[in-house]
């Protein structure tokens, strides 16, 4: 089998694993966006593994809702939400923001790898890693050290899992909430493609439309 082949079968592996082992969690973190949507809080992206959130973030066919968080100009408050990522759990810097919102009454949701995370120690002054103190966890099912794949010939291992494990988990949690507050009456901002002809002013009006919730 081609290298090629192996790594797509591992891509499907991957993602077959996420969506039957992660549903329950998944639709928690989308009730959990959608009910703060509708209260008028807010949901902030962290950095996803090497930038993931950007898919999600001012693209067509994703909701204006989505904010970026940027360290010094992001305030949260309580009941907003919270995105961030640590394949490892070691991530020093997301660990100790988690931790932080956490206490501050923030709904923190992880993408992390629990397979990893339990083959390490922990960084946290707490003593706990970043899947047992924040308000949700969803595993994105890379392997310890990230990588898939073994191949004759290479001393490490090759393809990495967590970028496209966590899209994958995000627009599913996405997903969830669009279908959560359109059964409860809340028609959610979609936005279009900016270079599709109309796109442009149709994303223009939605924004106005947000303003007041702060989007």
């Amino acid at each position: 089998m081609s290298l090629l082949d192996r790594y797509q079968q591992a891509v499907y592996d991957l993602l077959f694993k996420a969506r039957t082992t992660q549903r329950e969690a998944v639709r928690k973190a989308g009730e959990i966006v959608a009910d703060a949507v509708t209260h008028g809080r807010h949901v902030y992206l962290h950095r996803i593994c090497h930038s993931i959130e950007m898919d999600l973030y001012e693209r067509g066919g994703g909701p204006v809702f989505y904010q970026l968080y940027k360290a010094e100009e992001t305030q949260l408050q309580p009941g907003d939400v919270l995105f961030v990522s640590s394949v490892s759990g070691r991530t020093i810097e997301v660990v100790n923001l988690a931790y932080d919102m956490v206490q501050a009454g923030v709904n923190v949701i992880a993408l992390t790898s629990m397979e990893y995370a339990r083959a390490v120690e922990p960084v946290h002054e707490s003593g706990k890693r970043l899947h047992e103190f924040v308000t949700l966890a969803l595993d994105n099912c890379a392997p310890a050290a990230e990588a898939m794949m073994e191949v004759e010939g290479l001393e490490a291992r090759f393809a990495a899992a967590s970028g496209i494990a966590s899209d994958f988990i995000l627009w599913s949690v996405t997903s969830v909430a669009v279908e959560r507050m359109l059964q409860e009456g809340c028609r959610p901002g979609i936005l279009k493609s900016f270079n599709f002809p109309g796109g442009g002013e149709y994303n223009e009006g939605l924004r106005e439309r947000y303003k007041e919730c702060g989007y």
